[in-house]
């Protein structure tokens, strides 16, 4: 079955960088990336690389964001620089499958102090 096993995050200070990993097992996988979430707010985008393709960020973590994929391990890295204490949420790692599944990692708090 489909796994995926986070890494990172914790309490970091405003300016600081933070890096999460995530590797997923189990299948092949069109997408990888990372989503956030606050409360009351919807999930959105951080960072997600296609396979084959090029990253997308979101508006929020442009040009302070960098995420890379190991194709030989499924894993993906985000290194988020210059952090703000809107960064502050609940990470997610989303990885899709070659069936066009979606599956997500527990979650990670990342609480950025000011």
């Amino acid at each position: 079955q489909v796994q995926l096993v986070e890494s990172g995050g914790g309490l970091v200070q405003a300016g600081g960088s933070l890096r999460l990993s995530c590797t997923a097992s189990g299948s092949s996988f069109l997408l990888m990336g990372w989503y956030r979430q606050t409360p009351g707010k919807q999930r959105e985008l951080v960072a997600a690389v296609p396979r084959g393709g090029a990253p997308n960020y979101g508006d929020s973590v442009q040009g302070r964001a960098n995420i890379t994929k190991d194709p030989q391990s499924n894993t993906v890295d985000l290194q988020l620089n210059e952090l703000k204490p809107e960064d502050t949420a609940i990470y997610y790692c989303k990885a899709t499958t070659w069936y066009s599944r979606d599956f997500w990692g527990q979650g990670t708090q990342v609480t950025v102090s000011s």
